[in-house]
């Protein structure tokens, strides 16, 4: 339970499908309910199937390409970080890949729910990172199996919060949102923080 508990919160930080509520409201204001319950599942299954084949496929690319796993908890680290200052800052949408111009252009495409929505807003270079160094230190059969409901969790999750996000937009507001985002950038520095230094660490004990 505690591993489950773990990565959701690591996922959720990381993701902040709350962060992603004001761009989703954007993009989907003219469409029907029905449309956006539609765009909510599939964001939600795009974002599962990403985050479940970097789990599993993440470190036969490491191989591939000769990266040892603490250059990727370095490289992962250094996003997150990177990503966590852009929520706290307020420049979420734009680190994120989301101009102005892709907003309005994404609004003519017939489905935003693979791009902008599913990559980049949401599963986007730091959690790809995260899960391959998680798989590297958890890959005993049930550890995999509990990840595995971890990240079908997180994407239930987002369909939720997406298939809400109008209703919450109303709520929340822009600054509860923003308020939210901060909290949140200021656990993802955190977990960004963590992986570079236990990579450090780990580096530093290998040459001694």
């Amino acid at each position: 339970m505690d591993l489950f508990i773990y990565l959701f919160v690591a996922l959720f930080s990381v993701l902040n499908p709350i962060g992603t509520v004001p761009i989703f409201v954007g993009l989907t204001q003219n469409d029907t309910k029905k449309e956006r319950s539609r765009i909510s599942l599939w964001t939600a299954i795009n974002v599962f199937i990403i985050l479940i084949v970097s789990f599993f496929i993440g470190q036969y690319v490491l191989i591939f390409f000769g990266i040892s796993i603490d250059a990727l908890r370095i490289a992962g680290g250094i996003i997150i970080v990177n990503s966590g200052f852009s929520l706290l800052s307020g420049k979420f949408t734009k680190k994120r890949g989301i101009s102005k111009k892709a907003e309005t252009d994404a609004q003519k495409r017939n489905d935003i729910a693979l791009t902008p929505l599913a990559i980049p807003m949401l599963a986007g270079p730091g959690s790809i990172s995260l899960l391959i160094a998680f798989y590297q230190e958890h890959n005993e059969t049930m550890e995999i199996i509990i990840s595995s409901f971890a990240i079908l969790a997180i994407a239930f999750t987002i369909f939720i919060i997406l298939r809400s996000a109008h209703y919450l937009a109303k709520i929340l507001g822009a600054s509860g949102i923003v308020a939210i985002s901060r909290i949140v950038g200021f656990i993802v520095i955190a977990i960004g923080i963590q992986y570079i230094v236990s990579a450090i660490i780990n580096i530093i004990k290998t040459n001694l």
